[in-house]
């Protein structure tokens, strides 16, 4: 979702038309990947890593290996990349290590809790970066509190949104081709919903944390139905805990992983979120849709301070007052922060080219 308007901006702009994209494989997932780049228009990656699954320092250490030999034998004038994953900071490291400028989109951001891997990718790749990439105002006081030159900070917006934004017709299509092939899922769109998503190891790997979720989760269908497209790594965890009987016990929807479109199509026309993900507290703001964000922090308070999102963490009693709170009143208003407008990637490309030119000039 990150890449895609990127590349589009980049695919026909004169200098950068022949920028090549690397695929680690670190989302590995068929029915979670192949998808993205048909429904995105993603070009094929001119690289494949194909790394796959394992621990954070194996994956690490993996996309490393296979990807130094590429910089090596293509000789980039500099490597850009996304976001906050294990291949952000890996194929950073190998970077900057071989001497190629780094450009960082989406820096800046900070949850403060150390205990998440994506926070420790974030600060290691912006302390490594040459030119950082912010979605909102407040991540370039985080850099700057870090030792960054605001020189290297530039605001741009937020590449996810133009990819929301481009898209929101054809994923609102998409999303009722999804449904209308099935009644019960017809029956459940025409009633009004809410829309689960759950994959953060602190929620889904301990036990005790998840089945308290399950619980609330079936509490809370109980006044609306709920869409639950479930994470490989989630399902895996529900069988191993014996959760799978105990989530169907209330009027919860097990659905398989859905495509972008159909996210966004489905997101769209919820009555509420509930989910542990950092872009889907952006998209909802995005929509104006309730969202309810089941861990302790976020990295990104925009969301809150201007959007539609409310930590409640994973305390069940919360969890039910707030969602009660959005049934009876509708929760947060907010508003779209500055330049989440569907022109970010347009920015960082006219940044790039200005950058550029002062390099060879």
């Amino acid at each position: 979702m990150k890449i895609a308007p990127i590349m589009r901006v980049l695919r026909v702009h004169p200098l950068f038309s022949g920028s090549q994209l690397v695929h680690t494989g670190q989302h590995y997932d068929d029915s979670m990947k192949a998808c993205f780049f048909e429904q995105l228009d993603i070009p094929e990656p001119d690289v494949d890593l194909e790394v796959g699954s394992a621990s954070h320092a194996v994956q690490t250490a993996e996309i490393m290996r296979r990807f130094e030999p590429v910089l090596e034998e293509r000789r980039p004038s500099a490597v850009l990349v996304v976001g906050d994953v294990n291949s952000t900071i890996a194929c950073g490291l190998v970077s900057v290590k071989l001497g190629y400028p780094l450009i960082h989109v989406e820096a800046g951001l900070r949850s403060y809790d150390r205990s998440m891997p994506e926070e420790i990718n974030r600060v290691l790749t912006d302390q490594i970066s040459d030119l950082l990439f912010t979605t909102e105002r407040a991540a370039e006081s985080n850099l700057v509190r870090e030792g960054i030159d605001r020189q290297r900070i530039h605001f741009v917006g937020n590449v996810m949104i133009d990819t929301l934004l481009y898209n929101l017709h054809k994923a609102q299509e998409a999303f009722i081709r999804y449904y209308q092939h099935d009644p019960d899922l017809a029956a459940v769109v025409e009633e009004g919903y809410g829309l689960v998503t759950l994959h953060r190891p602190s929620n889904v790997d301990d036990e005790t944390i998840l089945r308290a979720l399950v619980d609330t989760l079936v509490q809370a269908s109980r006044q609306l139905p709920l869409f639950f497209p479930v994470h490989p790594r989630t399902r895996a965890n529900l069988h191993r805990y014996g959760l799978e009987g105990r989530l169907l016990s209330g009027r919860i929807h097990v659905l398989e992983p859905l495509g972008y479109l159909e996210m966004i199509g489905m997101m769209a026309q919820a009555r509420i979120v509930l989910t542990d993900s950092g872009g889907i507290q952006e998209e909802t703001t995005a929509l104006g849709i309730p969202c309810l964000t089941l861990r302790e922090n976020t990295e990104r308070p925009i969301t809150v301070t201007e959007g539609t999102n409310t930590v409640v963490g994973v305390d069940p009693e919360r969890i039910m007052s707030t969602f009660q709170e959005v049934m009876e009143n509708g929760g947060k208003q907010g508003r779209i922060p500055e330049l989440w407008d569907g022109q970010a990637a347009k920015r960082i490309a006219d940044v790039l080219e200005r950058w550029v030119k002062e390099v060879r000039s």
